[in-house]
């Protein structure tokens, strides 16, 4: 039987390098649903060709336009609206696998749906697991799900690990998260208080979503992998380390007790990691193209310039304060970063805002555990990162 794929994100850069991968292997996958939030006219586009089952939109007035322009096409998926939409779609008992790539906390509902169903969750939205933590991670062991990250650099870290998890604890002695350190990774300090929102979404390597292009620049990026880490594999802060290798050949590497690295290598492609999701335990065609060494060259890295990026020093910050202080922090930079793309900020300010509003906000005890807990804990960050933005625009 083929595997029925529930994308959610569908028309991001993830979404669309699903569909890639699943059209190479029509005996293998089917599309059963698809989400978008914004590009309508790209969702119709998907639906029309791909004739899922499913649409889950944002609104009701979305449903109405993108189910009126299916008819005329003669396309009969479903068209569903609202935030409950994609938590059952996500857990729909038809659905196998479900690919979560939904921006930002948006996505923790149908993540913990998708898990508690114990559907096979590829999880591309790390924003779920940095606010939702030892919940996330519960639901999936309670729910039976098979967890497979799709960021390429925990991607790397699952395909160098044993397929046994308790081998993890006597395997490793700490993993390194590679970076490309983005489009400013020579530039002055001492300038980047000038960047325009342009300049910080040009990634050398990847191409991404604004909001995550952002994040790679200042490398909260970075700084939310390390949290997705630290929950993903069962390790202290201190296990985690971070470099810079700016050719992303090398995706991450995994230092062992007896100081061998194991590591991931390819091109910078999520096609790779994607593929891996979907077919776990088994390698299928990704699309991607194959690694020349020759023309690679060398690969180099570097240590990380906390003077120019000083917002991974956040993750180890949050790690260390109360359950529910890193969905502070994902939820302030969620909306400074906002505020830079809509010119509201200086690029500068998206760290200011990220540490003053930590300090500012303070989880309450048992707050992190549960849903309802964590998006009043995610409110109360919002409203706090707002009134921050407000005063550097006073």
């Amino acid at each position: 039987m083929r595997q029925r794929v529930c994308i959610l994100g569908a028309t991001g850069s993830v979404g669309q390098s699903t569909l890639d991968v699943v059209a190479q292997h029509p005996d293998r996958f089917e599309v059963f649903a698809l989400s978008a939030q914004v590009r309508m006219d790209d969702l119709v586009r998907l639906c029309e060709h791909w004739r899922p089952r499913y649409a889950a939109v944002a609104n009701a007035t979305q449903a109405t336009d993108v189910a009126r322009r299916l008819r005329d096409y003669g396309v009969k998926t479903e068209v569903l609206h609202g935030p409950r939409a994609l938590c059952d779609l996500a857990a729909h008992p038809e659905v196998d696998s479900v690919m979560a790539a939904v921006v930002g906390a948006a996505g923790l509902a149908p993540c913990l749906a998708a898990a508690a169903s114990g559907k096979r969750l590829m999880l591309a939205n790390k924003e779920a697991l940095v606010v939702g933590a030892g919940l996330f991670m519960r639901t999936v062991r309670e729910g039976g799900a098979a967890l497979l990250p799709i960021d390429s650099e925990h991607s790397a870290i699952f395909q160098c690990l044993p397929a046994d998890r308790r081998a993890w604890a006597g395997l490793i002695d700490h993993i390194v998260l590679t970076a490309s350190g983005g489009p400013f990774r020579s530039r002055d300090p001492q300038t980047l208080g000038d960047v325009t929102p342009q300049q910080a979404c040009a990634h050398p390597n990847w191409v991404m979503g604004r909001k995550i292009s952002v994040d790679s620049a200042t490398m909260m990026n970075k700084a939310l992998e390390v949290i997705e880490a630290r929950w993903l594999f069962g390790l202290d802060p201190e296990q985690i380390r971070v470099l810079i290798h700016p050719q992303s050949i090398i995706h991450s590497m995994v230092v062992c007790r007896d100081a061998s690295v194991l590591a991931q290598l390819g091109t910078p492609d999520m096609k790779v990691p994607i593929s891996v999701g979907l077919a776990h335990p088994q390698r299928i065609a990704s699309g991607a193209p194959a690694l020349d060494f020759c023309s690679v060259g060398a690969l180099t890295f570097e240590p990380v310039d906390r003077d120019r990026f000083p917002s991974l020093d956040l993750a180890y910050q949050a790690l260390r304060e109360p359950d529910g202080s890193t969905a502070v922090l994902n939820a302030a930079n969620e909306v400074a970063v906002q505020a830079f793309l809509d010119g509201h900020i200086r690029y500068t300010n998206i760290y200011r805002i990220n540490a003053v509003t930590m300090e500012r906000v303070r989880p309450d005890a048992g707050e992190a555990d549960s849903l309802g807990g964590l998006l009043e804990l995610d409110g109360r960050a919002r409203r706090a990162a707002a009134a921050l933005i407000g005063e550097c625009m006073s």
